[in-house]
């Protein structure tokens, strides 16, 4: 079988869009984990503890969209 750069830029963002989505769900796992933890621990601070998990949960998303959209041009090149 000839691989094409055609296969090899599909294959690549396959591979990119795969790693991108397991990061991002590993990195938003951790960030409710943590948050989850400080919330048990020091319930009066509820509040902020939410507000910048929901700032970093964002920024996260930001990031995982751009790779994203970055595996997609690979793939339409």
């Amino acid at each position: 079988m000839n691989l094409t750069s055609a296969m090899l830029a599909y294959l690549g963002a396959g591979l990119g869009a795969g790693l991108a989505i397991i990061g991002a769900g590993n990195g938003i796992g951790r960030l409710a984990a943590s948050a989850m933890d400080g919330i048990a621990r020091q319930p009066s601070a509820g509040g902020d503890i939410r507000g910048a998990m929901i700032v970093a949960a964002g920024l996260i998303e930001g990031a995982t969209f751009f790779a994203l959209v970055i595996c997609i041009l690979l793939a339409l090149k």
